[in-house]
């Protein structure tokens, strides 16, 4: 199929679109040698080239703060290249799920939320939004505002917000994030059937191999894309047998190297001929030196940690005797008869929309009618969407905040071991990548030495590397905890004591 060429004056680096939109495998968006940097020092891509082919199924995969999120601005148009070209089959429609609502639209209806998606009015939208939201198992009267809806909801509508739009190319950033275990079969089986091409970040293993036929997987340490064909277990597989390759090559190269130059050692001082015979043994050792490769590196994971309890507190640390959730769509005060010491460790459950997350957040505000925290309690609180983070401070502030201490190589030690580093330490937290912000906000709770911790889905965003270790730091944990999380495999991983159901609570008798 022959192309031709049209530049948008607009973008300063020419970003370029196909003049004809091609048929069912076919490339509809191309990039080549495209480099990227926000600034001298924080390069994203250099020189990447891969192409996207029509009715494609395909996850882009990379550790935390990789440049996932960037990649697909790109596509989008959002960013412009540095260098590079990228080249979008012409009339192709694009749709991105972002992984959270502004505040310009927390104050719309559901019906306002959808007709935006549009750039022209759609007067039949309501068909469309009932089909969008049964996609995403979401109940949601379109006169309801969204600043009404929990974190979970409003993540299905913001998955909704680019399902209903049709694109022949779909970006899913982090779609299963809040999202329940029915959430996550309906949006599967709706990936499974969709018929365009999809382009998916996540870290959800058994999610992605659901789908997916090929990997994109953006290198931190090369900033290039690789291509891999299968789903994440084959490139898995993939990467392994190249690694071991990849050595076992160096390591015979290496024997090879040592042969030459113990031979070179043995006739350089024997004189005469052998001297050029030597000189000959040192060219070989170089040639074979140069033909070692680089073996493929693999994304570094977290150093083991603890979270340690803190002070000794003796006695009840936490009493729950009623607690406010949503029923019917209502807030409804409902009967708990929950006590907690030292090392006893609750999980929540319950579907999305009860109100799990503003829970939490009241609990851990102490702002909760019905439940007592013991006076001296420290409190470690993760929120799922790091709303109490100072996006302006510098990771640093943030961490130096975390903790009384005055150890600074203590301090920075801690920061290392998630992965944080000087560079990191001076860069403001809204600078962050979302899987960065969640290890800053572990590092935080590490240095916090917290009585009572509070996590409201804490594998959100994290690369899945990351997650046995986090895991096995919370299984560990010593003090009180309350946890939220949808993902049965790490919460089996965690020591759990007692479990509440808030489905189940009954609600309180009127006084």
């Amino acid at each position: 199929m022959q192309y031709r060429i049209a530049v948008r004056e607009e973008h300063t680096v020419p970003f370029f679109i196909l003049s004809i939109m091609p048929e069912k495998g076919e490339v509809i968006a191309r990039f080549d040698n495209v480099s990227f940097e926000y600034s001298a020092n924080k390069p994203i891509l250099n020189e990447v080239s891969f192409t996207v082919r029509l009715g494609s199924k395909m996850t882009l995969m990379g550790q935390n703060g990789a440049g996932k999120s960037t990649l697909f601005q790109l596509i989008t148009g959002e960013q412009t290249p540095t260098e590079g070209n990228i080249h979008l089959a012409s009339n192709l429609s694009i749709a991105i799920a972002r992984q959270a609502i502004s505040q310009d639209e927390l104050g719309l209806t559901v019906r306002e939320f959808f007709q935006k998606c549009f750039i022209k009015k759609v007067y039949d939208i309501d068909p469309r939004i009932d089909n969008v939201l049964n996609v995403v198992n979401l109940h949601a009267p379109k006169e309801k505002l969204i600043k009404d809806f929990s974190g979970g909801q409003q993540a299905r509508l913001l998955l909704a917000s680019a399902l209903i739009q049709d694109p022949d190319l779909l970006l899913l950033d982090e779609p299963t994030n809040n999202l329940d275990k029915d959430g996550i079969a309906h949006l599967t089986q709706f990936l499974i059937d969709y018929k365009k091409t999809i382009i998916v970040i996540s870290h959800d293993a058994d999610f992605l191999n659901a789908f997916t036929e090929g990997v994109l997987y953006l290198d931190i340490f090369t900033r290039k894309v690789e291509r891999y064909a299968g789903n994440y277990i084959d490139v898995v597989e993939q990467i392994s047998a190249r690694v071991e390759k990849e050595r076992r090559k160096n390591a015979a190269l290496e024997r090879h190297i040592q042969e030459k130059k113990d031979k070179a050692n043995f006739f350089a001082n024997k004189g005469g001929r052998m001297r050029i015979l030597a000189k000959r043994m040192r060219e070989s050792a170089a040639e074979a030196e140069a033909a070692k490769v680089d073996v493929w590196r693999e994304d570094k994971a977290i150093r083991s940690f603890n979270i340690d309890a803190g002070q000794n507190h003796v006695g009840e640390v936490l009493n729950i005797k009623s607690l406010s959730i949503i029923k019917n769509n209502r807030p409804t005060k409902c009967v708990a008869n929950i006590s907690l010491a030292k090392n006893k460790h609750l999980l929540l459950v319950g579907p999305n929309g009860i109100g799990k997350s503003t829970l939490l957040e009241h609990l851990a505000r102490g702002t909760e009618e019905g439940i007592k925290i013991a006076k001296g309690v420290r409190v470690g609180y993760y929120q799922q969407d790091f709303s109490t983070f100072n996006l302006e401070e510098t990771v640093y502030v943030a961490l130096k905040s975390a903790t009384d201490e005055l150890d600074e190589q203590k301090l920075r030690s801690t920061a290392a071991g998630f992965l944080i580093t000087d560079e990191i330490m001076r860069t403001k937290i809204g600078n962050l990548s979302e899987g960065q912000k969640g290890l800053v906000a572990f590092a935080q709770l590490v240095l916090t030495k917290p009585n009572l911790l509070i996590l409201d889905e804490p594998t959100n965003h994290i690369n899945f590397r990351h997650l046995p270790i986090i895991a096995k730091a919370l299984d560990r944990y010593e003090g009180t905890m309350i946890l939220v999380s949808h993902i049965p495999e790490f919460v089996k991983q965690i020591r759990i004591d007692e479990i509440l159901d808030l489905e189940k609570l009954k609600p309180a008798k009127a006084s």
